[in-house]
């Protein structure tokens, strides 16, 4: 494949992972049912050890009450809605927000803050922190904080042996109020990053999926004009010998130059498709060395102001010769793109190698990687790009491009890291190091996407 199809790829892959990117969250709403049974069926069990098996004074009938209005809701919804339905996330958020307001009703008849139980204010809104946005999030903390601080002030008695009976100094709860507001606060906040993360790259990972997908149908057309050219080249062959003896044969001279219009556009259509074949056969897995696959990678990007130099090492052992890798030309062709991007007046593209392994070094005179990426560079959604010189607007992107190309690199075998020039020079430098032994194996796409 020739990289002058690299930015339509780009173009591509960003509108594909933007769609991922910005793809709402939802819940199902088996997964907010089984949640809310069980913690119907631990509210029943708690209530009934203390009150049969410890004995001691529980107000039943109100906390059975708010039980049983959970659990009615709970079957009304399994009957009413297909349990497989996704919520909206104001769904999911308010039946989240309904089990806040159950267990600090719970809680208002068995102690308040006393109750160890309170700290289970933390499971709705860490639930929420992992599936719902942000906001959500915020909103039931704010709700969960809300209630611990008014079962502070108002709660009937813990539930204790009425001969000696449990007095907690009001300083210990005011540590057990502020252990929920800090732990409602700092696990959603990690559990929020954790999932972010994670969501965020398997979304780049997909969109890698997808660059690679096309690659591949690309090539499975290359196939399929290799077998087409194949396949009609018999009846052609057929057409041609029958059109050319009927000529000879032939007296009317209408009749004969139809006929040789006939032969010649038979024969156009077998040099047609011997092309067809050939470039089949070319492309896209052929064999070349690293200084042509730098040059087809350096080329589409030489008429942008800006100079590449390319500096290929002469060395005593002979020069590598890889397979022609879509995921090679697509990751390097990035990297030159990006440094083309962001260069003053040059780019550098130097190459050597030894017996052992193979080096290709990118290095730019731009600004140079900020110190506050240059440690994280690589990741997805990660990018900082210059003001256009047209409109003074910002250059935006999904900062997918550097992910991707990392992540091809690295299934080809290469180690890819990111530098700054030594003071006083500036710009960014990338060194790309493969083993040569994995870059002149003979790879096919479907191993490089595996």
């Amino acid at each position: 494949m020739s990289l002058e199809g690299t930015a339509t790829l780009a173009d591509m892959t960003e509108i594909a992972a933007s769609n991922f990117r910005h793809a709402q969250r939802h819940i199902r709403l088996d997964t907010i049912l089984r949640l809310r049974w069980l913690a119907v069926l631990g509210q029943l069990a708690a209530i009934f050890i203390v009150a049969q098996g410890l004995e001691f004074n529980v107000e039943i009938v109100p906390c059975v009450s708010i039980i049983a209005l959970s659990a009615s809701l709970n079957l009304a919804l399994q009957t009413a809605a297909n349990p497989m339905h996704r919520l909206e996330p104001i769904q999911a958020a308010g039946l989240l927000a309904l089990n806040i307001v159950e267990l600090a009703g719970l809680l208002f008849f068995t102690g308040g803050l006393q109750n160890p139980f309170s700290f289970l204010f933390l499971a709705p809104v860490l639930i929420s922190a992992t599936a719902l946005p942000a906001r959500f999030t915020f909103g039931l903390g704010l709700l969960a904080v809300a209630c611990a601080s008014v079962l502070f002030f108002f709660h009937l008695p813990l539930p204790w042996d009425s001969d000696d009976p449990l007095v907690l100094p009001p300083i210990y709860l005011v540590g057990v109020w502020l252990s929920i507001v800090l732990a409602i606060g700092v696990t959603s906040l990690y559990s929020f990053q954790v999932t972010e993360e994670a969501r965020k790259l398997a979304d780049a990972l997909a969109a890698t999926e997808l660059v690679l997908t096309r690659e591949q149908h690309l090539t499975q057309l290359d196939g399929l004009a290799a077998a087409a050219a194949h396949e009609l080249g018999t009846p052609l062959a057929t057409i041609f010998l029958i059109s050319r003896e009927l000529e000879k044969t032939v007296k009317d001279a209408s009749f004969a130059a139809d006929l040789k219009t006939l032969r010649e556009q038979t024969q156009r259509c077998r040099d047609i498709l011997s092309k067809i074949t050939q470039l089949s056969t070319d492309a896209p897995f052929d064999r070349m060395k690293l200084s042509e696959l730098i040059e087809e990678v350096v080329a589409p990007h030489r008429d942008f102001g800006v100079e590449i130099k390319v500096r290929i090492a002469v060395a005593a052992v002979a020069e590598p010769v890889g397979s022609r890798n879509p995921a090679i030309l697509y990751g390097v062709g990035n990297i030159v793109e990006n440094a083309v991007d962001f260069a003053h007046t040059t780019v550098e593209a130097n190459a050597w190698w030894n017996k052992d392994n193979i080096e290709l070094v990118i290095s730019d005179d731009g600004p140079g990687i900020p110190p506050d990426i240059l440690n994280r560079i690589g990741e997805p959604y990660l990018s900082r790009r210059r003001p256009q010189d047209d409109g003074g607007g910002e250059r935006r992107g999904l900062g997918l491009g550097v992910f991707i190309a990392r992540t091809l690199l690295e299934r080809t075998g290469a180690k890819v890291s990111f530098t700054n020039r030594t003071f006083p020079e500036h710009g960014a430098v990338v060194h790309i190091t493969w083993p040569r032994e994995r870059f002149e194996a003979i790879e096919t796409l479907e191993e490089t996407i595996g």
